[in-house]
């Protein structure tokens, strides 16, 4: 039987918890008498907690000690938590239970592929740990994608080749991490941003189990 392993992201591709660091965020930066918009927003996105309260600091022109900096970080993370603790299956992407289910019908190995650190828990809160051969996440890997080290792990935790792993992500670095690993990317979300993606789609309901089995038979 032909094997390739499959990697995939979980924010963004899997679940949606963007909006929750987006109300974390939020709600931090108001307590601090900062505001700012969905648009500012999106360069919060795939960056460090450090790199995103800084920004916030700056937007609002203020300054703050080391102490309450440290402080508003955890405030952040805690509420980012509480959000997380809510989660349930209703939270899946649609069709990802679809495509991975197809996955282990033709018994090809999965594994997670995230730079957060609370991948585990959210996979345990929307049902979906027992699918995964694999997980790996922020807690495995020192550098952050574009670095494609998050998904070369994952690759030898499935026991795949490079070559024979394919990759589903949302973000830039993310396709960007998969083409330096030499592994076939497959971008989720705006073709006119993931462009450099070997396969665009919208979502999973683009991806028809058909395209599943060609790309585990492709050469």
């Amino acid at each position: 039987m032909s094997k390739k392993g499959f990697i995939f992201d979980l924010d963004g591709v899997i679940v949606d918890t963007a909006k929750y660091h987006f109300l974390a965020w939020r709600k931090l930066a108001n307590s601090i008498g900062v505001d700012f918009t969905e648009v500012q927003n999106e360069q919060l996105k795939g960056v460090s907690r450090v790199r995103s309260l800084e920004k916030i600091l700056a937007w609002g022109e203020k300054s703050i000690s080391e102490e309450q900096f440290a402080e508003l970080m955890r405030m952040k993370n805690d509420d980012y938590l509480n959000y997380i603790e809510k989660m349930g299956q209703d939270e899946i992407l649609p069709d990802v239970s679809r495509v991975l289910d197809c996955l282990i019908e033709q018994k090809q190995p999965i594994s997670l592929g995230s730079a957060s650190k609370n991948a585990r828990v959210i996979l345990e809160k929307v049902a979906l740990r027992d699918k995964f051969d694999a997980i790996v996440d922020g807690n495995d890997v020192s550098n952050a994608k574009p670095d494609p080290e998050v998904f070369l792990i994952a690759a030898k935790a499935l026991d795949m080749e490079a070559n024979r792993c394919i990759v589903f992500e949302d973000s830039v670095a993310g396709v960007e991490a998969a083409n330096i690993a030499n592994m076939i990317s497959i971008g989720i979300g705006d073709t006119t941003i993931l462009g450099d993606a070997d396969y665009n789609f919208n979502d999973f309901t683009e991806i028809s189990n058909q395209f599943i089995e060609e790309l585990i038979h492709k050469k």
